[in-house]
């Protein structure tokens, strides 16, 4: 399933047919729904409108909500903005709206009782673009067409030392408005969060100076590439300057692009090359036509190795087309050429239109190796083709650094890693704890993590494959803690850019013996509400004391970008004194390093 921010639709229901058209715009109309009858595409056929939300509720919640308790089948669902009381639901066929339509009609949720009906197609934006162009003889209204440098490092402009003062600001800004959501939802912290912002400058925690990336340029060990043609019709494999929404499908080239290290650029240029050459069309996402549509490199600071992983549409091939296609891509990429580029192992990747309860797309080794290796702290890890990996290396044992520095862990503590992923985090934290145990959902990700903690000769790590929502009370009773013995557990939590789902929230606060919480966020503006639930009195759903943020740390993993990793340091309150009265907030704890 499918979730995306809406940005084509403005008003419910603005969908028509070429039917519903006064005949002087049926041509109009018929260009714009043309797409319906498109290859590949049929779930805007079946769409529903959703009105009566609560005004606050995670994505998670919802799609359980929806695919888990109601047991309906959603294909995608379309978010207008954060906040929004009504979002559109599509399905693969009309049984399956007919069904949800039934389900969610009076359904009450959190407190709010829903309505739901029927939904029309929206309108191809790209199409709505062009008309819009030749009705203004330009450029489409709004139009946002940038260059690829301006689209995918947009601060490269700026010396580094003057990214690393916008980056401090951005992230001092984003604790301001921290502090203001507790200041406006948590009425009872109030005066804690005057006296934090006496000490911290107007923040509600301590802000230590960004740490900066020890490399600057080339640094991505990771780039998902598209295939597809610039402005002049050229097959190119780069990146999109524009969307679909925004009317744009042109491909530039990276080559300029400081970010990417030049073993990648050698990689694109020889495909590129090959794609130019090949018969074969690229994909467009216009017609659903086409066959190349996506090249994702990864490659390993430490040994300069390179994985190459060809995403393509079938379409009608043959059996032995596409044997033949294989085989092309191959005699391309371990080429003296794709050697000399660091080509070392080589996938080929089904892009399809996913079923339920498919989260990836299928892929096939082709050649070479079946991994590749690189180095965090010391450690030797192993990368899978579709394994998440810090995308800058190097700064990442930085940030991990950071973390081990917050928590300060020692040889009683034992350290829950959730979302820990191949294990990054949790086995750079072995060495300094007694024990590290951690939870994903990917299963492939968990054996990866077994398989790293094994060859690096660490014993003090456990990996299990499940739901962290469910799982951090088994980890809890895991760690097995005898707090007599001055034992304790820190929980290490490095969610997705969405953050946590708020029952991993609940089962963090409710966890006795967890002290401590680091939190590490790719996207620190989405995880503010987080960070909140965290500090929430006590209540019967957050049964256990609340945390505190205590010092935050803002590392630079993406120069040239206005992405910044931002690392808090929570620590629990103590219980209630015996006569019943809670306790407030400390500002004038310290935090030791």
């Amino acid at each position: 399933m499918e979730i995306e921010q809406e940005t084509s639709v403005a008003e419910p229901s603005i969908g028509i047919s070429e039917k519903e058209t006064k005949d002087g715009d049926s041509a109009i109309a018929g260009e714009e729904y043309a797409y319906l009858d498109a290859t590949g595409f049929t779930s805007e056929l079946f769409k529903i409108e959703v009105r009566g939300l609560p005004k606050y509720y995670g994505i998670s919640e919802l799609k359980k909500l929806l695919n888990a308790k109601l047991k309906l089948s959603t294909n995608k669902i379309k978010i207008m903005k954060p906040g929004s009381p009504f979002i559109f639901i599509c399905f693969r066929n009309q049984e399956d709206r007919e069904k949800a339509i039934k389900a969610l009609q009076g359904y009450k949720w959190k407190g709010k009782e829903l309505s739901a009906f029927e939904a029309k197609p929206a309108a191809d934006p790209l199409v709505r673009r062009r008309k819009e162009a030749s009705e203004g003889n330009g450029e489409p209204v709004n139009a946002k067409r940038r260059t690829v440098e301006a689209s995918a490092t947009a601060l490269a402009y700026l010396s580094y030392d003057e990214q690393i003062v916008q980056k401090q600001s951005e992230m001092e800004n984003v604790l301001q408005k921290f502090g203001k959501e507790l200041w406006t939802t948590v009425p009872t912290l109030r005066s804690f969060v005057e006296k934090q912002r006496e000490l911290y400058a107007g923040l509600p925690c301590e802000l230590e100076a960004i740490r900066r990336s020890p490399v600057q340029d080339g640094y991505r060990n990771k780039c998902e590439f598209t295939v597809g043609k610039d402005a002049q019709g050229t097959k190119r494999v780069g990146f999109r300057v524009g969307s679909y929404s925004n009317g744009f499908l042109e491909v530039e080239s990276v080559q300029k692009l400081k970010h990417i290290p030049e073993c990648m650029k050698k990689t694109v240029t020889i495909f590129e090359e090959y794609v130019q050459a090949s018969s074969l069309e690229v994909y467009s996402a216009e017609t659903y036509q086409g066959y190349f549509r996506q090249l994702t490199v990864r490659m390993s600071h430490a040994t300069g190795q390179v994985m190459v992983i060809v995403g393509v549409h079938l379409q009608a091939l043959s059996e032995a087309e596409q044997k033949d296609l294989k085989q092309s891509i191959v005699d391309c990429l371990s080429s003296e050429a794709g050697k000399a580029a660091g080509v070392c192992s080589i996938y080929f990747e089904v892009i399809q239109k996913r079923q339920q309860g498919q989260y990836t797309n299928p892929i096939e080794h082709l050649y070479g190796e079946t991994h590749i290796d690189d180095e965090i702290l010391g450690l030797k890890f192993r990368i899978s083709p579709q394994a998440f990996f810090q995308i800058n290396t190097l700064a990442a044992g930085v940030l991990y650094q950071c973390a081990i520095d917050l928590a300060a862990p020692d040889n009683n503590t034992s350290v829950l890693d959730i979302c820990c992923g191949t294990g990054t985090i949790g086995l750079c934290f072995a060495r300094h704890c007694k024990q590290v145990l951690g939870v994903d959902i990917v299963p492939q990700a968990i054996e990866d993590a077994k398989y790293n903690a094994e060859r690096n000769g660490i014993e003090n790590c456990k990996f299990y494959s499940g739901n962290a929502d469910d799982f951090i009370m088994s980890l809890i009773r895991n760690a097995n803690i005898v707090q007599e013995q001055k034992e304790s557990i820190i929980a290490i939590v490095d969610p997705p850019r969405a953050g946590l789902h708020v029952r991993s929230i609940t089962q963090l606060r409710n966890a006795r013996g967890l002290d401590k919480l680091v939190y590490v966020s790719c996207s620190p503006q989405s995880a503010i509400k987080n960070w909140v639930d965290l500090m929430r009195p006590c209540s019967k759903q957050l049964r256990g004391e609340p945390f505190v943020a205590r010092k935050a740390i803002a590392v630079d993993l993406f120069p040239h970008t206005p992405h910044t990793e931002l690392v808090i340091l929570f620590e629990r309150e103590p219980e209630p004194a015996a006569d019943g009265q809670g306790v407030t907030p400390s500002a004038d704890k310290q935090v030791n390093p």
